[in-house]
């Protein structure tokens, strides 16, 4: 994914440094490194009923897509079949990254296989293909439209902001 545009994100009432000012834009390098090596994932929903729901789950950064899957009876994926939209964020309070985008069901099967062995790699795990049928689970793709960081270290002068062409 070829770099994104950054920018300061406004935050009024945290201090948060201008463009010129304080350590700096993070570069999508420091994102991307992050959203990869990432172990879990926070998945934000919302239900039908506009009440939030929030789970963690494993998932595989592509280089430009976080891929995860799900039961079809779980409730994010009933969530994300009635609202495509979400939040996901990584496991690193201290060095979060958290993306906004649009979760896509996948179910080519050479997508699915690609998948599903990236998760293996990751993971140390050997799930077949088979383990993804979407007649029983929902494989997401969710494209960010937009993804935040910020630096705990550098709280006021790290946060930054990558937007995407939709």
């Amino acid at each position: 994914m070829p770099e994104p545009p950054a920018t300061r994100p406004h935050m009024p009432g945290y201090g948060i440094s201008g463009p010129t000012e304080g350590g700096g834009l993070l570069p999508w390098s420091w994102a991307d490194e992050r959203l990869t090596t990432s172990h879990d994932y926070w998945v934000a929903t919302v239900r039908t009923d506009g009440r939030p729901h929030l789970m963690p789950v494993w998932a595989v950064w592509d280089g430009g897509a976080l891929w995860f899957s799900s039961s079809l009876g779980s409730s994010k994926a009933r969530n994300l079949a009635a609202d495509r939209r979400c939040s996901i964020a990584t496991d690193n309070a201290w060095e979060p990254v958290v993306l906004e985008g649009t979760a896509n069901v996948v179910t080519d099967h050479d997508a699915l296989a690609r998948f599903i062995d990236l998760e293996n790699q990751k993971y140390e795990t050997d799930y077949g293909v088979d383990f993804l049928d979407p007649a029983v689970n929902a494989t997401f793709q969710v494209v960010p439209s937009w993804v935040f960081s910020l630096t705990e270290d550098d709280f006021t002068g790290s946060p930054t902001r990558w937007s995407f062409a939709p």
